[in-house]
């Protein structure tokens, strides 16, 4: 009972360390704050002096309590009321008031970066009885304050992203005590909209109308930020420019209280599409050459997003994400940054050091670092990973004293060598963890940054990155999983969470393994049964993900596609597509005709990649997110193809595969040999019959059967030829026949078995298959419920100078169904199936 208890608390305490401690409630108790009494709110006061972000972040608090409790709270604008909701920034003088009242120790938050506490006062101020208060240290703290309590009330920060349902509550209380999250690890956190055609761009068309992202859009991507507890953000670059497209754009952003950034190749605060639009005009992007254009194009930039936060990328690179020149001339980018630093200077009439700078060392950047390039103190010096989550540069203990910090550009999606990786999230959850501690540990701690491609399908690394963002060292080897339980939890219910979690750490390990886009038929072992193992794995967890979502309220459906069906059984049916392409390839080039039905299978898969993405984009969410999944990934040879769509893998067909019957020869290993009874080498039919498939027969494969059964079996066979290491003179085989019973002869139906060259077996197999009071129930029954018959006969082996031997199988009464043989000369083990298909090749006849 104590070990139980131990575990309990010890869950209780890991989970509650991934956020404030839970402070919310729904049912009353003592003298807990009645937040929303019998479905009535508080109502919510802001001061009018309050920041702008604030009053944003106090209209959604109102809109979310509206779907908690179904009633939306008043917004006041003085103080009235009983009781009430109270949000204000340190400094402002409503808080002012507050601090010299001694209602809030200012120690708390003076000082502090992006910090709140939330606690229940009594008599704030004149007019009101008892009030939450949630007061920021800043607009940031505030607003993260606000989104705090949003999310303890069933509020996800994915409830638009992801169309996570909110549970309606009728009660909301608001615990005793003081709860807050404390400052954030990391200064600056966020992610970067990246290689965002087709799928976002044509979302985006298609939701808003525009051919770029603009401010309608970018509010949703702030929001979700803000609700991840996050500041930062790198918009999409591609074939938009987030400051000239909709000159709203960068206004929503900083009215939001997030910061802008501009990629690792676009300096300056200048988008890249703003110069490729005006190329002409402008001519080269050459700094040697066209120094005075490109000096007046980053002018414009840094004049454009004064009175902002906005980080300013600085340096070069190439045309379009490419190196600068071939070599690595350090004196250029030195004189770069020389000239654009000077630029802030004239612009903002303030020192370069007060307007905030990066310097992206991606790629051959890093090179001009190594080789001695410095910039001043207060720059962030911003490395990478190898664009696959794998950190290529930590600094050394001399390096971290550097005054700017540093930063990390960190990956889970990608466009580049050797494959594109944009279709699925392929981040194992230990790796982005273990990599992103490692990064911490080594003091890079200024700014992170997350390439999250088109934004969804990455809402779980994001959450992820973005958790560790705030606080790296609440996650350790022993309560990892914690997280995405607490994550499913928060998205499907806390009944869920145990099983979504699980399926959800090992989709993200499985999809680890190889990426949708580098997966092939040859990427697994056919001949080693890996193929089919891993095709498996993905098939069961399909089955269990399948299971789950059936199980689930119907609100809640939409959701569990999003974040965990569709990605298990997009891959599971990528896994399918590729094996069965392997298993084609290889038995047509046995001339077997089974290739045929391995090709149907390639066809069927590809045909359910298209229609689970139509329904991803089309069906799901009453189609909110058409287009969101129309990336290509089947077809890729290169990571820069330019093929137009998906293309069905190469298949082989046989054809008139009716007469490609016979020439299976099998070779001895580990002491025995398993042979499927249709995989024979010759066949015998006696007068006006044949021998006949039925498939699905049995315990594995098939069946092969003298057919019509009418007919007599006279000078039947089917033979098999084996190849058994020397030495071996005697063996057991073993057959596995249909559990017939005597139709034709009441003394039992019979067949023989014997070795070319050597002496036939003949062995009676039903005889007994009856209800005689000897027989019914130590035979007859547990034969029949079992569905074979299997029965031994030992064998001498004929002497041939090859090893080859032919084995022959006679029907001698009507109604015999060959299943199975497996010839033991040592090695079989007792196995239900009757173990595995040994290894084997077609012979041409």
């Amino acid at each position: 009972m104590k070990k139980l208890f131990l575990f309990f608390y010890l869950s209780v305490v890991s989970i509650a360390a991934f956020a404030a401690e839970q402070f919310v409630i729904f049912t009353p108790a003592g003298n807990h704050f009645p937040l929303v009494a019998n479905g009535v709110p508080c109502p919510i006061y802001i001061d009018s002096s309050e920041d702008k972000g604030v009053m944003i972040a106090a209209g959604n608090l109102q809109q979310d309590i509206l779907q908690v409790c179904g009633k939306k709270p008043e917004l006041l604008t003085s103080t009235s009321s009983k009781r009430c909701i109270i949000a204000g920034t340190y400094g402002t003088p409503f808080i002012k008031k507050l601090m010299s009242a001694g209602k809030i120790d200012k120690k708390e938050l003076d000082g502090k970066n992006e910090k709140y506490i939330l606690q229940v006062i009594a008599n704030p101020c004149e007019g009101i009885d008892e009030a939450v208060v949630i007061i920021g240290s800043d607009r940031r703290g505030t607003i993260y304050g606000i989104y705090e309590l949003s999310e303890q009330m069933g509020v996800s920060p994915w409830y638009w992203w992801a169309d996570v349902p909110v549970m309606k509550q009728a009660n909301v209380y608001i615990k005793p005590g003081q709860y807050s999250d404390g400052e954030p690890a990391v200064t600056y956190r966020g992610i970067f909209l990246n290689d965002e055609a087709p799928c976002l761009t044509r979302w985006v068309k298609h939701t808003y109308g525009t051919n770029y992202g603009d401010h309608r859009f970018y509010a949703r991507v702030c929001e979700l930020i803000l609700r991840l507890k996050g500041n930062f953000l790198w918009p999409a670059m591609w074939s938009w420019a987030f400051y000239a497209d909709d000159p709203q754009n960068s206004k929503t952003a900083s009215e939001m209280g997030v910061i802008i950034g501009t990629s690792h190749h676009e300096p300056m605060a200048r988008n890249h599409q703003e110069w490729s639009r005006k190329r002409k005009e402008y001519g080269a992007w050459d700094y040697t050459t066209n120094q005075k254009v490109i000096d007046q194009f980053f002018r414009e930039g840094i004049e454009r997003m004064q009175g902002t936060e906005d980080i300013v990328t600085i340096g070069m690179r190439g045309d379009g994400d490419a190196a600068m020149s071939k070599s690595t001339n350090v004196k250029l980018l030195e004189n770069v940054v020389k000239n654009q630093r000077k630029i802030i200077e004239e612009v903002t009439k303030r020192p370069a050091k007060e307007t905030p700078q990066v310097w992206a060392l991606y790629k051959e950047v890093l090179d001009y670092y190594d080789k001695g390039m410095r910039v001043p103190d207060d720059v962030i010096m911003l490395l990478c990973d190898d664009n696959w989550g794998n950190v290529c540069r930590l600094p050394n203990a001399k390096e971290r004293k550097h005054p700017g910090g540093w930063g990390m550009y960190y990956h889970v999606d990608y466009v580049g060598a050797p494959r594109n990786s944009k279709w699925l999230n392929v981040t194992p959850i230990q790796n982005m963890w273990e990599q992103l501690q490692l990064t911490y540990d080594y003091g890079v701690e200024k700014l992170w940054i997350l390439n999250v491609g088109d934004l969804k399908p990455m809402e779980y690394p994001i959450t992820l990155f973005m958790d560790m963002a705030w606080n790296p060292k609440q996650f350790n080897v022993s309560n990892l999983l914690d997280h995405p339980r607490r994550f499913c939890a928060q998205q499907f219910g806390e009944d869920q969470a145990d099983e979504a979690m699980r399926i959800l750490n090992l989709y993200s390990k499985y999809n680890g393994r190889v990426t949708g886009e580098m997966l092939d038929r040859n990427t697994y072992n056919l001949e080693t049964g890996e193929w089919k193992q891993v095709s498996d794995e993905y098939l069961k967890l399909e089955a269990e993900a399948l299971r789950q979502y059936i199980s689930l309220k119907p609100e809640y459906k939409d959701a569990y596609k999003q974040l965990i069906l569709f990605p298990v059984q997009a891959m599971a049916n990528l896994y399918e597509m590729y094996y069965a392409q392997a298993m084609n390839h290889k038995l047509y080039k046995e001339n077997n005709p089974q290739a045929n039905e391995w090709a149907d299978k390639v066809e069927q898969a590809f045909a359910r990649d298209k229609a689970l993405s139509d329904d991803y984009n089309n069906i799901m969410s009453g189609g909110k997110w058409k287009n969101m999944m129309i990336q290509k990934h089947i077809g890729y040879t290169s990571w820069n193809d330019n093929f137009p769509a998906d293309t069905l893998p190469k298949i082989y067909r046989i054809e008139n595969p009716e007469k490609a019957v016979g020439g299976y020869v099998f070779t001895g290993q580990d002491g025995y040999i398993a042979i499927e009874a249709e995989h024979y080498y010759s066949a015998k039919a006696a007068p006006d019959t044949e021998w006949t498939v039925i498939p699905y027969m049995g315990r594995t494969l098939s069946g092969m059967a003298l057919m019509p059964y009418t007919q007599p079996t006279d000078g039947a066979s089917i033979s098999y030829k084996i190849k058994l290491p020397k030495g071996i003179d005697k063996v057991t085989v073993h057959v596995i026949v249909k559990s017939t019973l005597a139709f034709h002869d009441r003394k039992g139906h019979e067949y023989s078995i014997g070795f070319e060259g050597g002496k036939d077996q003949t062995i009676n197999f039903n005889h007994n298959l009856n209800e005689l009071p000897e027989n019914v129930y130590s035979i007859y029954y547990p034969t029949v419920a079992r569905r074979i018959v299997e029965k031994k006969a030992k064998l001498n082996v004929p002497n041939t100078s090859d090893g080859m031997q032919t084995i022959t199988f006679k029907p001698l009464d009507p109604g015999i169904v060959l299943e199975k043989l497996v010839v033991d000369y040592g090695g079989y083990k007792k196995s239900y199936l009757f173990m595995n298909e040994s290894k084997s090749k077609r012979e041409s006849r």
